[in-house]
């Protein structure tokens, strides 16, 4: 019997990227996936009889409420949320943002990165209690290191982190809440507009090269290689009890060591009179 037979699983961001593959290893466990993502088109290419595809903004509570409004009526229920669609800074520092977009810049990825998780949460939280279901949320390494974004990007993860213990916390007994966090990953993962980067993909930053002296690991994984623990953390029964637990798969960064200086070095350079 496959891990995830007759399971129902939500997966926002699922059209592209990380949520693509975590969607396609899901349905090769027996799961059947409702997709939530704002790329209509490549929603259209992935629709079937065990794929349900809705097309919305994850800022829009009234969107995720929908999708699992679909995940029920085409599945009869929902066991498991993820909750992924995401957009990155580009590594974007405080210091560069002009004043002028700041603002946006913040309300952008807040909007995107936390506001989206809480959304779906709160849209799925009678349907997971009810099926006695799941959650798992897509955090990052930088949740919990320098250097896995800019300021934003990085205060947007750790959001999202004390987001998933509080939420283990309120909806424990009846629901499970977890994380991932992943390392690089080359994708199309886009940035904020507010700072010109929405046509830009991560897949087009050099990874490779900074992973082969950056982690111990020194490689850049496949994307399919980071969804395994999703169906570890879905599984009912080899995640049974797992509930507020983050599994780290960042090609060891966490045992990398204090290998960089500061990164503020050029500061009165550029401000000291």
């Amino acid at each position: 019997m496959a891990q995830l037979d007759g399971q129902s699983v939500l997966i926002t961001g699922g059209a592209s990227g990380l949520g693509r593959a975590i969607a396609a290893r899901f349905l090769e466990e027996g799961a059947s996936v409702t997709l939530l993502d704002m790329n209509a088109e490549a929603l259209g290419a992935l629709a079937g009889d065990r794929v349900a595809t809705i097309t919305g903004d994850v800022r829009s509570l009234a969107a995720n409420q929908a999708a699992v409004d679909l995940a029920c009526e085409r599945f009869g229920k929902l066991d498991c949320l993820i909750a992924n669609a995401g957009i990155w800074d580009y590594n974007a520092a405080l210091v560069d943002i002009a004043d002028d977009v700041l603002e946006q810049a913040f309300d952008e990825l807040f909007a995107i990165n936390t506001k989206g998780y809480f959304f779906a949460l709160k849209a799925a939280i009678p349907a997971l209690v009810r099926s006695r279901g799941s959650v798992v949320m897509t955090l990052s390494n930088a949740a919990f290191y320098r250097g896995g974004g800019g300021t934003i990007y990085t205060a947007t993860k750790h959001a999202n982190l004390g987001l998933m213990r509080q939420a283990a916390h309120e909806l424990a007994p009846f629901v499970r809440v977890n994380a991932v966090a992943p390392g690089a990953i080359s994708t199309n993962l886009r940035g904020p507009a507010a700072l010109g980067q929405s046509d830009k993909s991560i897949d087009a930053f050099p990874l490779a090269d900074w992973l082969e002296v950056g982690v111990p690991l020194a490689r850049l994984p496949d994307v399919s290689e980071y969804v395994g623990p999703y169906l570890l953390l879905a599984s009912r029964r080899d995640g049974a009890a797992a509930t507020g637990t983050v599994i780290h798969v960042d090609g060891g960064i966490g045992v990398r060591g204090l290998a960089a200086v500061a990164g503020g070095h050029g500061l009165a350079k550029r401000f000291d009179p």
